[in-house]
């Protein structure tokens, strides 16, 4: 598809995936490749390994040669496809940082002629120039963006994306109920893989404001075109934390107990007006609730105590979500046991290790109706504190 002049996406739609490497991949994927045409023929980035005759397929109709192969990002979604377009284009030179030839010997055993390139470096290609920013940590070390000054259009690779299967490929192409949930979509790429490298982020972004950007075409999803100014504007508010006034509510119940006592801390949050999503984390998708957990300044989590630690499919989603490392958050923990009781001391300690706000923790022995004012109070004291 061109999508704007001499620019065209080669990529492929991944329909079926369902699960990338732990990422819930509910609407699959794509694997966006984009092509440059000037005096010289530029590919920047490729596709995951198994896709890769479907792009050479795309690159017969457009052109007989490639003069060089952009790596932005050495991870197998985005270079798998490299060998065999080397062996189907073997004039094509790798451009690509310090970091990414040291990858793509690693992980793929290339090592032919390779032009190592840093941030501000430029590559005239005709009448058009690429520019190169290192990104390294968003999300791997290698990573970085190519720039087509000409035409304004950023090729960020794996930042700005979204997993995200679709037939259009560019935002005015949707509808705006499409459009909120691809910036869902966005939203949960950013909790889930951007997330812990928020820093970075911030210092990309910096370096991002210094050029005129008009379309930003990621490895993943859609194209943004109309939509650029928000989706920057959602990454400088992820990356700082900044966050909803609302409260996720994250727990399990084995007997019942901690499932009965979150309806009188909800009965508090719904006292101060403050809106709130419930998970039950052994029915619920990690990744869906990690993206609610980074837009929302509360989090409560529940869990009973099952021989002496927090119940399995809460203490793995707190695994999950320490590895992720949000923050900013007001936290609450609650809980049942029948004899000891660790279960809500140990969730305390993960939001103490996230350096959460906690503004209190309740356990009760089986029943929590002793409890019942307390639990309430914990409620209405979280969501004020919002």
């Amino acid at each position: 598809m061109k999508i704007a002049d001499n620019v065209f996406w080669v990529g492929v739609v991944d329909w079926n995936v369902r699960d990338f490497h732990g990422y819930s991949t509910v609407y699959g994927t794509s694997y966006n490749a984009y092509l440059v045409k000037d005096e010289k023929v530029v590919l920047i980035d490729t596709v995951k390994f198994g896709f890769e005759d479907e792009l050479l397929e795309k690159l017969e109709e457009l052109t007989d040669k490639i003069d060089y192969l952009v790596v932005n990002h050495i991870e197998m979604d985005h270079a798998g496809a490299v060998k065999a377009v080397l062996e189907k284009y073997p004039e094509a030179k790798i451009i690509t940082n310090a970091r990414g030839k040291k990858g793509l010997k690693d992980a793929y055993g290339i090592e032919k002629d390779i032009e190592v390139v840093k941030t501000g470096d430029r590559l005239k290609i005709g009448k058009q120039e690429l520019t190169f920013i290192e990104m390294p940590m968003v999300h791997w070390p290698d990573s970085m963006a190519t720039y087509l000054a000409e035409q304004k259009i950023l090729f960020p690779n794996d930042a700005f994306g979204m997993h995200y299967a679709s037939s259009k490929i560019i935002d005015s192409e949707f509808d705006n109920e499409e459009l909120e949930r691809v910036f869902f979509e966005a939203a949960k790429y950013y909790a889930n893989i951007v997330l812990p490298y928020s820093q970075q982020v911030k210092k990309v972004l910096g370096e991002l404001k210094k050029i005129d950007i008009e379309m930003i075409c990621p490895s993943h999803g859609i194209i943004w075109r109309d939509n650029v100014e928000k989706i920057v504007r959602k990454y400088e508010e992820w990356s700082n934390g900044r966050a909803e006034r609302k409260v996720v509510i994250a727990y399990d119940s084995m007997w019942g107990y901690t499932e009965k006592a979150l309806k009188k801390i909800i009965e508090g949050i719904e006292e101060v007006g403050v809106p709130y999503r419930i998970y039950k984390l052994r029915a619920s998708d990690y990744t869906e609730v990690m993206a609610e957990v980074m837009q929302s300044k509360g989090l409560i989590v529940g869990s009973p105590t099952l021989n002496r630690e927090i119940f399995p499919s809460v203490a793995a989603f707190l695994t999950y979500m320490k590895g992720l490392k949000p923050f900013n958050k007001i936290a609450a923990a609650f809980g049942s046991y029948g004899w000891s009781g660790e279960a809500v001391g140990k969730i305390v300690g993960v939001f103490e290790e996230l350096k959460f706000e906690v503004v209190g923790a309740i356990r009760f022995r089986f029943s929590s109706d002793e409890k019942s004012e307390e639990l309430k109070e914990l409620g209405r004291k979280l969501a004020e504190k919002l």
